[in-house]
């Protein structure tokens, strides 16, 4: 009785980390697909954002150049 209790706990076991190593191989293959893709175009991406950002709100983004171009004209100017 006991040897089958064990044996089932082994096979569901296996099973488990059979089903734990595929999940992690899965997972670290979709992150090195998009750590390669960001590492290789990052800001290409970053301008791409900003520029559709840009299109959808041009009055947020006129004011946050506003404000950034006060604030680097008052820190260059003293």
């Amino acid at each position: 009785m006991n040897t089958d209790i064990k044996k089932t706990q082994q096979s569901s076991s296996s099973s488990q980390n059979s089903a734990t190593s595929q999940a992690a191989s899965v997972a670290s293959e979709k992150l090195q697909q998009a750590g390669q893709h960001f590492v290789a175009d990052p800001a290409r991406d970053l301008f791409g954002l900003l520029k559709d950002y840009a299109h959808d709100k041009p009055d947020v983004t006129a004011l946050w150049c506003l404000g950034l171009g006060l604030i680097i004209g008052w820190k260059l100017r003293g």
